[in-house]
């Protein structure tokens, strides 16, 4: 079968998510395997051309990867046909700007969330991919992980009965910066350089409860700047002004509620980084990045309240693991194949920046919930 070559630009790609996962474990990691598999049987071979602002450092990054091609002229690489998509993994804050510039250069675009820092930005860019009539596309990877993908199964296979509750726990110390180096940057701290939790992580919240136990109708959501003072990668300390941990509460369809804690300013005791509790009528699981364990209706222990005498019961013992029986890949790479053909031959593609628009939303609504100490309506989006 024939191979066909498929010309990406690729932007933001010296940071940490869009070197490690888009570059190197997506795109890269697609070239070492022979590309895409389409329906007919042939192939699609990725073509990437890293675009970036420091011309040293993207030199460096292609050469190190072997990557042929890079520039620092993002224009110049708008007007080359022979490359049809535009990725970007950068800073939130351009993003609109270039996701308009790929568009207007009729690119198709695919890019990492946020896609914009509020709503009215983000629906102005879908709907100039929609009147553009280019393929388009949001990085919705924790859809794509093992361990939800074990709740996905879970939920199709009627394991739940009707889902009552999810509890979801994301977080870690991110180090202030003076003693130990900090593991994230130091924008992420600085509301005006397009920082904070809540904008960084309720966008992920709302594609996985919207995909996974229902559409959200409300959100109670409380921020906190716990850690006032960091260090900068020059040492330099600062004011941090974004939010470090979100306290949300959601309403969504079918009377399901959850509650998620996402913090940068929390210790882990916990199997994962992430982990989702969902509880329903015939049973419980509780899933991380990648494995999942389950208690059904019919294995639940019986528990007595009794705080004069020291539990003996080990709750942990109780639970099962659920098996690895079909194998998975990396998230990012999944959707990569997926949006990939989406574009070569039209194949289905559920995750266009109207669904990254939804998460925009629901981190607008979680910040006037914050500053206005009240319920939030979530109500339908359309471009």
């Amino acid at each position: 079968m024939s191979t066909k070559r498929l010309g990406i630009i690729m932007h933001g790609v010296t940071g940490r998510m869009g070197m490690n996962q888009h570059l190197i474990r997506s795109i890269l990691a697609i070239r070492a395997q022979g590309g895409v598999t389409l329906s007919d049987g042939s192939r699609v071979m990725p073509d990437p051309i890293l675009v970036g602002r420091n011309a040293e450092k993207i030199r460096e990054l292609a050469q190190r990867h072997g990557v042929e091609r890079w520039t620092d002229n993002l224009d110049a690489a708008l007007t080359n046909p022979n490359d049809t998509i535009f990725f970007d993994a950068g800073t939130t804050q351009m993003r609109p700007t270039l996701l308009e510039a790929a568009i207007r250069a009729g690119k198709h675009v695919y890019c990492e969330k946020p896609i914009a820092t509020n709503l009215e930005e983000a629906l102005r860019v879908v709907r100039l991919a929609e009147e553009a009539g280019v393929k388009n596309g949001t990085v919705q990877d924790k859809l794509f992980l093992p361990g939800l993908q074990k709740l996905k199964m879970l939920r199709d296979s009627g394991f739940f009965g009707k889902i009552l509750s999810v509890r979801g726990e994301f977080g870690y110390w991110v180090f202030e910066g003076d003693w130990q180096p900090a593991q994230r940057p130091s924008w992420n701290y600085r509301e005006e350089d397009g920082g904070g939790i809540i904008l960084d992580m309720v966008c992920h919240w709302r594609y996985v409860l919207d995909n996974l136990f229902g559409q959200v109708k409300s959100v109670s959501c409380l921020g906190a700047i716990h850690i006032p003072e960091r260090w900068d990668e020059q040492g330099k300390r600062y004011q941090a002004t974004a939010d470090d941990a979100a306290y949300a509460t959601f309403e969504l369809e079918g009377g399901v509620i959850a509650h998620i804690n996402s913090s940068w300013a929390t210790r882990v005791y916990r199997d994962d980084l992430v982990t989702f509790q969902v509880d329903g009528t015939h049973g419980s699981a509780v899933a991380g990045l990648s494995d999942c364990v389950i208690q059904p209706r019919q294995g639940t222990p019986r528990p007595v309240w009794n705080p004069d005498q020291k539990q003996t019961m080990d709750f942990y013992a109780t639970w099962q693991p659920v098996p690895d029986n079909q194998p998975t890949d990396n998230g990012f790479k999944t959707q990569w194949e997926s949006f990939i053909r989406h574009v070569v031959e039209d194949a289905p593609f559920d995750h266009g920046l109207i669904e990254g628009a939804k998460g925009v939303q629901l981190v607008e609504a979680a910040l006037k919930s914050w500053k206005e100490r009240r319920w939030v309506d979530v109500p339908s989006l359309t471009a």
